[in-house]
């Protein structure tokens, strides 16, 4: 049986966790990929007591992998998008297939990364960047690739969905969720990333790119935290009969290709809207499947380090195949690409929750529903709640039908310049995902 020779560039979670499982399963591994994939250099600034790298090269410096001669495949497992970019590119002009769990490099420098692999010939992989142990990637690229994608869905950051879900079940407020999800280990120190979606954000492109056959846009996507969601709002949404959801959203339509990151409410009905904790979930719509749902673990060593091995695998077949039979980096040749247009968000429809506080005093509802009547606003639902004891305000939250968003914020605009209003009003997207 012939061998494959693994470089690993980091040796934390995912490169280490992938480490370890291609030792424990390297039989299966083996039989499924045709060849002994074999790791046979690791660079890591420091040494790892938890694993057992005895019998192979260990560097310090990780362009010793790229420019090591023995090696087939190297593994980026570092994270960064700067010396993890260069690393790569210099892994590709030695000729080396590329396997990573970078969504961020992917993400921001991918059609770089993919330009440079197509001139020379080499295979970059990333099924591990989205979603964790959900082989998605794969699944959009080549499972729905009799489908024209309609739209797509996703709860794709595992901290943010924990938080709402402990806010929603437990009624703590966000700042406290956040403290015991670093406690956890779900959240890091400075959390930015997770709680302000751009982790969502870095993934949603990459669907989004297979999923429509466009290039990779982040500076395009429109990106919203949960930062200030607070618990009223989860209250009366589920009042409502929805839950509030941090969901990465792609949908095609008229004037281009929605990309959004946002804090939603979806009903409660919907499978994707009983994920909780720190699992994630992708629904997708195609023309002739229908929606389909696929859900897992987004994180952890194992279920990234799955990932990454079945592109270990998946190369270790197409290795010796020309590379134009190999599978594209985005499911379609890159001179395929189609230039369709990303729609901004103002341009976006869809109906919303708002939140606000009033004057509780005869003749305030109907100041607000005619106001929403000359704006053209359809209501779904709304709600006026009894003022706290003593108070002399109530809250009103309401549903509305569908809307584009520039007219929503003119419509919250008209409702603050009421005399009756005494907040600001607060509004979330609303998302029937049927």
């Amino acid at each position: 049986m012939s061998q494959v020779n693994v470089g690993i560039c980091g040796l934390g979670t995912v490169g280490g966790g992938t480490f370890n499982l291609l030792r424990r399963n390297a039989a299966v591994i083996a039989d499924r990929a045709g060849a002994r994939i074999e790791v046979t250099h690791i660079a890591t600034r420091s040494d790892n007591p938890a694993y057992d790298t005895s019998g192979v090269r260990m560097s310090r410096d990780v362009f010793d992998v790229a420019r090591d001669p023995e090696i087939d495949i190297l593994v980026e497992s570092m994270g960064g998008t700067d010396i993890a970019f260069d690393l790569v590119m210099e892994a590709i002009q030695q000729g080396k297939h590329i396997v990573t769990a970078n969504k961020a490099l992917i993400a921001e420098r991918g059609n770089e990364i993919f330009a440079a692999a197509g001139a020379r010939g080499v295979a970059v992989a990333y099924e591990a960047a989205v979603a964790g142990g959900i082989p998605i990637i794969q699944t959009l690229r080549d499972g729905l690739s009799a489908n024209k994608i309609n739209w797509l869905a996703g709860i794709i950051n595992g901290t943010g969905n924990f938080i709402l879900t402990e806010m929603r079940d437990k009624g703590k407020a966000f700042a406290s969720v956040l403290k015991e999800a670093q406690k956890l280990g779900y959240a890091e120190a400075d959390p930015t990333f997770d709680v302000e979606g751009i982790d969502a954000a870095h993934k949603l492109v990459i669907l989004a790119s297979i999923a429509f056959g466009i290039p990779l846009q982040f500076d395009r996507i429109y990106t919203q935290g949960i930062s200030r969601i607070k618990n009223e709002d989860v209250l009366h949404a589920g009042e409502l009969g929805f839950v509030i959801k941090h969901l990465g959203i792609a949908r095609r339509g008229e004037k281009g290709i929605e990309l959004r990151v946002h804090p939603t409410l979806i009903p409660k009905d919907r499978l994707i809207a009983k994920v909780d904790g720190v699992m994630n979930a992708v629904m997708i719509e195609g023309d002739a499947v229908g929606p389909t749902l696929y859900f897992g673990a987004g994180a952890g060593a194992e279920p990234t380090a799955s990932s990454v091995i079945a592109n270990l695998i998946e190369i270790a077949h197409q290795k010796d195949v020309a590379p134009e039979a190999r599978s594209s980096y985005l499911g379609v040749p890159m001179d395929k690409l189609k230039d369709t247009p990303v729609v901004d968000i103002e341009d976006c429809e869809t109906s919303f929750y708002l939140r606000f506080t009033a004057a509780d005093k005869p003749g305030v509802l109907n100041k607000i529903t005619q106001l929403l009547s000359n704006a053209e606003l359809s209501v779904e639902a709304i709600q006026q709640k009894e003022p706290i004891s003593g108070s002399a305000e109530a809250t009103i939250v309401m549903v509305t039908h569908k809307a584009v968003e520039s007219e929503l914020r003119k419509v919250v605009s008209s409702l603050e310049k009421l005399d009756v209003i005494t907040s600001k009003v607060v509004y979330i997207r609303v998302e029937d995902l049927d």
